[in-house]
């Protein structure tokens, strides 16, 4: 070094200090990873992207028209905060179809089910409460809870999701302030939580009076099997908060979801929401109201099942062909995932740059676990690729993987 470098005056400190919480939010993994992803030469398994060829585009494209025609200034002005009066009500309606009854003033819309996330931590949850979360559970969620300075407990999970004996043991010991569960085709796993573990788990908060939070992106997408109750469906006592979403239905660009629950509850989400953003985009929210007023909804969902239930069928006999022995993985009914565990002890970080130089990507699963990390899992879509595909990226990977044995 230079005698002029050494006598240079060092920079001035930056003009902003970031706060404490910012120290528990990490980068996403899976966020870190697409942007490698994005390469069109990779086969990518790694985003939560529901197939872009099955979007309704033509409909959504006319439904946004007719709304500019019709109601164009109404649609570009400033709106409720609660959200726009006819999507509300038909999202009662389609619920209630399904057994869970509530009414519009017991909706919020969001932008996106990840903001009812946010707001449900920032109503709820103060530096050092308890959340409870399975092991693993959906990466964005932990990330959303650590940065409200939380405290996490992990429950068991298996083939049937959430292990509630596990549960009732760590409820006799500690007071949870929230727990977070997806039970249908849960992200990463793939697994659904089972019926007798669904009623367990919500007498389990009444009795012990602690929040449920249910996200359900994915309950639509089932291509096997029968559809199971909602938690909220099976509540009485008001103890399950719930969130969806119409990004895995029609498309995530629309950044449409919503949050029901009780009404109390409902006020303080929508007081946060009025300070984060207002409300959700106007136009969104009425060009879908007007979409779902004559758009087959319901077969849309059952046109898309076949593809979901083909594709990941391809995935898993790809995984029976090229993986090496000793590697498991879940079997979905529906969603749009599956987890591997890899043999050997290999660690999926590791592998993933070599993956990605065959030209074939994943997300690691150490970041899903909120407590121990375990690095010798992965996670693998299969919604955003054709069965030849599918099968040509698993062939990729299994040569990665029993390389590295």
């Amino acid at each position: 070094m230079s005698a002029d470098a050494m006598s240079a005056p060092l920079p001035p400190p930056p003009a902003y200090r970031l706060s404490q919480r910012m120290s528990r939010m990490k980068t996403s993994a899976v966020r870190e990873i697409l942007k490698i992803a994005e390469r069109p030469d990779i086969l990518s398994f790694a985003g939560g992207l529901p197939a872009p060829e099955l979007f309704p585009l033509e409909a959504i494209a006319r439904a946004f028209e007719e709304t500019f025609e019709t109601e164009g200034r109404a649609a570009l002005q400033y709106s409720t905060t609660e959200g726009f009066a006819p999507l509300r009500e038909w999202i009662c309606s389609h619920l209630a179809r399904k057994g869970h009854h509530t009414h519009a003033d017991q909706v919020l819309i969001t932008s996106g089910s990840q903001q009812g996330l946010d707001l449900v931590g920032k109503v709820l949850l103060d530096p050092g409460d308890l959340v409870v979360v399975e092991d693993p559970s959906y990466l964005a969620a932990l990330q959303t809870f650590g940065g409200y300075e939380v405290d996490f407990a992990t429950v068991r999970s298996d083939d049937a999701g959430m292990d509630t004996d596990d549960l009732a043991a760590l409820v006799k010991k500690r007071q949870p302030k929230l727990l977070y569960v997806i039970p249908n085709f849960q992200n990463p796993k793939g697994t659904t939580l089972s019926l007798e573990r669904r009623k367990a788990l919500v007498r389990l908060a009444q009795e012990h009076r602690f929040l449920i939070l249910e996200d359900d992106p994915y309950g639509e997408l089932r291509f096997r099997g029968e559809h199971l109750p909602s938690l909220a469906s099976l509540d009485d006592q008001g103890v399950v908060l719930s969130l969806s979403t119409f990004s895995k239905t029609l498309a995530p660009g629309l950044r449409l979801g919503w949050v029901t629950g009780p009404r109390a509850l409902l006020k303080a989400l929508t007081i946060a929401k009025q300070a984060t953003d207002l409300h959700t985009a106007t136009l969104a929210q009425r060009a879908t109201a007007r979409l779902l007023s004559t758009f087959d909804y319901v077969g849309h969902i059952a046109a898309l099942m076949p593809v979901y239930a083909e594709r990941a069928n391809a995935m898993l006999a790809a995984l029976e062909q090229h993986m090496p022995q000793g590697t498991k993985w879940t079997r979905p009914d529906g969603g749009m995932f599956l987890w591997v565990e890899l043999p050997g002890g290999l660690d999926a970080a590791t592998l993933l740059p070599r993956a990605v130089e065959q030209k074939v990507a994943f997300v690691p699963g150490a970041p899903f676990f909120a407590t121990v990390q375990q690095p010798q899992f992965m996670r693998l879509n299969y919604s955003n690729r054709p069965p030849d595909l599918i099968t040509e990226g698993m062939r990729r990977l299994g040569s990665v993987i029993s390389d590295a044995l």
